[in-house]
């Protein structure tokens, strides 16, 4: 053979001995195969309760591995510890996020309300995707910082609002465009929350915590207090130290249909009333410790060239008139939840997380043919964690990232006009010296933009609080 030949003999022996060894990954796996360097590796902070749900929900997508946990009480971690043994185990989320910087990809947040925002702050400037457990934050400065960061840090973020990803949601924004009630005047939405304590003095008996748990690390951001019995591991949410009430357990679930349908973003105005707790024969009790047992909220949104939208949110069992249209045996929302969006030419009513969307009266419902024009995410809300994982995957910008359904740039807007309805209630009892209430009986006038209260300045102090000892966003 020629020096030439033979080079290209050998050469092409080669090439066809390479294929035999070289084969798609998917094809030496099987079908559906997915190999250890194409999966997202995440790190879990808070992985007891809804924490172990959220860490089974993303494993469960088949794309992500579990690298780390972290909690700061153990006995609540044992189940992910014992499921996920392989995962390295923290209390503190620095100390996990600084040794395991290299190693993971992405980060879920499910810790109490006070601690979201420093936790998923300091994972977006590692470079870290996020996926955090509604209410977005605490505060509304910590909403729009998280907001920010997001865009800044190129990041991909998901709320734990999982209803947003149902069906129900993009049905009604359907049945809106296609204008089968008009022009949006009024929204009402509820909440039979709180199940947990509420309008109640701080206890006066300290304790001493349960062994388990690192109660200065659960603190946290949080100002410095004794151990108390009946706060951990669910009725921190209904002290502001701590959680958001029923407001914020619930209203990211609620408000969040209307909010997509109607495209809404700051409110212009808040005001509220309260339930009354009373401390002894006819003695009116304050406690400004604890969110207030009940409440109702109304909020206004500046539509241009149109009407301001008037949205209510109920709490603690109060619930709007029943729509005429209802039958008298019908169900309002689930009952204990629910909302209702009336129109300039009909109404529409849906559950919790957007399930069960009906129009009123509800026989018009079977009967409506609307074109789908909205993505679906695969499984609808059970497919809410997969949405983030495929985007995480496949990065800032992609086409699996524009399809997310509560990335920070929808969550942010929303959980501040959520807690929004909590600056109203805390300023509603502002009180100086004890008995003064300053707050009640007016609206507070909002500058969404610069995030300030303008016309009523004690207000502001609940826009964004202090933290305690070197913790920061």
């Amino acid at each position: 053979m020629s020096k030439n030949n033979r080079r290209k003999f050998l050469k092409t022996s080669a090439a066809a001995i390479a294929g035999f060894y070289i084969v798609p990954r998917n094809v030496l796996g099987g079908p559906g195969f997915i190999a250890p360097s194409d999966k997202l590796r995440v790190a879990s902070i808070g992985v007891g309760g809804m924490g172990a749900g959220d860490v089974r929900g993303v494993f469960g997508s088949g794309k992500a591995d579990i690298v780390a946990l972290c909690d700061v009480d153990d006995s609540r971690a044992a189940d992910s510890v014992k499921k996920f043994n392989k995962a390295s185990y923290y209390k503190d989320f620095r100390v996990m996020l600084e040794k395991e910087e290299n190693n993971i990809d992405a980060v879920t947040v499910s810790t109490p309300d006070h601690m979201h925002a420093v936790q998923a702050m300091m994972a977006m400037k590692m470079g870290k995707h996020v996926y955090v457990q509604k209410p977005l934050s605490h505060d509304i400065y910590e909403a729009r910082m998280l907001t920010e960061a997001a865009e800044k840090y190129k990041v991909v973020t998901q709320m734990g609002n999982q209803g947003s990803s149902g069906d129900g949601v993009r049905k009604m924004v359907e049945w809106y465009q296609a204008g089968l009630i008009g022009e949006a005047t009024k929204v009402y939405s509820w909440t039979n929350r709180p199940v947990w304590p509420q309008g109640i003095p701080w206890p006066e008996t300290p304790m001493d915590p349960p062994a388990d748990l690192d109660w200065d690390l659960w603190l946290g951001t949080a100002p410095k207090k004794d151990y108390v019995g009946n706060l951990v591991p669910f009725n921190w949410r209904g002290w502001w130290d701590y959680g958001t009430g029923a407001l914020g357990d619930m209203a990211c679930h609620i408000m969040e249909p209307p909010f997509r349908v109607l495209g809404l973003g700051y409110p212009k105005s808040a005001e509220c009333s309260v339930g009354s707790v009373y401390v002894g024969e006819f003695q009116r009790g304050y406690f400004p410790d604890s969110c207030p047992p009940s409440s109702h909220i109304t909020l206004r949104f500046d539509r241009p060239g149109k009407e301001d939208l008037e949205f209510h949110w109920m709490d603690g069992g109060i619930q709007p008139t029943r729509p005429e249209e209802l039958e008298p045996n019908e169900q309002m929302g689930d009952g204990g939840n629910g909302v209702i969006i009336e129109g300039t030419k009909g109404k529409m009513m849906c559950s919790t997380y957007g399930i069960n969307p009906q129009l009123l009266p509800t026989s018009k419902t079977k009967d409506i043919k609307v074109p789908e024009t909205l993505y679906r995410v695969p499984n609808g809300d059970r497919g809410h964690y997969n949405n983030w994982v495929e985007a995480c995957i496949a990065g800032h910008g992609s086409e699996e990232f524009n399809k997310l359904s509560s990335p920070f740039s929808v969550a942010g807007p929303l959980t501040e006009s959520v807690l929004m309805g909590n600056l109203a209630i805390r300023s509603y009892d502002y009180s100086p010296r004890k008995n003064e209430f300053p707050g009640r009986g007016i609206k507070l006038v909002w500058d969404g933009p610069n995030m300030k209260v303008t016309n009523f300045d004690p207000a502001n102090q609940f826009v964004r609080r202090e933290y305690r000892g070197d913790y920061s966003l």
